[in-house]
């Protein structure tokens, strides 16, 4: 067995030094600096968490802060993006699954989005993630935009049920999609368990091959390397084996397998195959992205960070 990469979660975080020690090990066992993933988004969700690590604000922070002065939110999201970037890639994670820029609407299930979109408006989320982007990678990590092609709509977790939107074309096209379209240039993004029926009306963006082609590819204009969201997920049916054949039928690179059991993932690798084709070619230029970190006093910088939130944070 050879994946792509591995992903971290909070039971590897108990420390800096195990962290990192856990990433040594996976790559070792692969024998490659394998890319190692993380969703270290702030908020309710990091799975580095205080007080071991430093505590990072929700998405929606920058939002309410862009209310008051957008060119400090823009900045600060960049400040933000730089010390997630640092916090990751000291610990040894390559990629962290941020930016999302899923569009919430206001019939939504908030405990799904919620506050982890930067706003309720697709031109802010997308000014507010393109600097966030911008930091992570000056960080010395990857980003990740998520969930293509918008997860604003949902009204139940597709942890453990499968969200559907009847919304017309015209709308999903005008709102949901219009901040993937701005940012269709980050090289890596991750789909979203969600059924679109204006587009198939049986198949999840995940398993679809109408929503990854025609939506995802042609309208968004993505042609990074894409990965599904976790293929555990109950929104998905069928057996795991099906799950991870058909999410890569479809037109996704990469599936995600996160907190399998052995014997569920020796069935999902039934279904796998070996990266080959254009996915080759988007992993390639993905990780061609990484840059060389910019050196600088993250003390300070945190300390910047919080004079600039003190006008919604207190």
């Amino acid at each position: 067995v050879d994946p792509w990469g591995f992903i971290v979660f909070a039971r590897h975080c108990a420390s800096a030094d195990e962290l990192r020690a856990h990433c040594d090990e996976l790559r070792a066992c692969v024998g490659r600096d394998a890319p190692i993933l993380i969703d270290q988004e702030g908020g309710r969700v990091a799975r580095m968490k205080p007080p071991v690590f430093p505590a990072h604000p929700a998405p929606a922070v920058f939002g309410d802060l862009w209310r008051l002065d957008p060119t400090v939110a823009r900045e600060a999201s960049r400040l933000n993006g730089y010390l997630l970037g640092r916090l990751v890639s000291d610990c040894g994670v390559t990629i962290n699954c941020i930016p999302m820029l899923d569009v919430p609407q206001a019939d939504a299930d908030p405990t799904v989005i919620g506050d982890r979109a930067y706003a309720k408006h697709g031109d802010i989320i997308a000014s507010l993630a393109k600097a966030a982007c911008a930091g992570l990678l000056a960080g010395g990590a990857l980003p990740v935009i998520k969930h293509l092609p918008g997860h604003g709509r949902a009204l139940c977790d597709s942890h453990y049920e499968l969200p559907r939107t009847s919304a017309r074309r015209e709308d999903l096209q005008d709102v949901d999609f219009a901040p993937f379209r701005a940012l269709n240039d980050v090289r890596m993004g991750m789909t979203a368990h969600v059924l679109y029926e204006a587009y198939d009306a049986e198949r999840c963006a995940t398993l679809s091959p109408i929503i990854i082609e025609e939506v995802i590819r042609g309208e968004i204009g993505f042609d990074g390397l894409l990965f599904s969201d976790d293929l555990k997920m109950k929104a998905l049916g069928g057996s795991l084996e099906a799950r991870m054949r058909d999410s890569l039928a479809a037109g996704g690179d990469i599936a995600l397998c996160c907190n399998f059991t052995m014997d569920e993932k020796r069935e999902a690798l039934k279904g796998a195959g070996a990266l080959s084709g254009k996915s080759v070619t988007r992993a390639a230029a993905a990780l061609d992205e990484l840059q060389a970190v910019e050196r600088g006093d993250t003390a300070e910088a945190y300390s910047r960070l919080q004079a600039m939130l003190a006008p919604v944070l207190g």
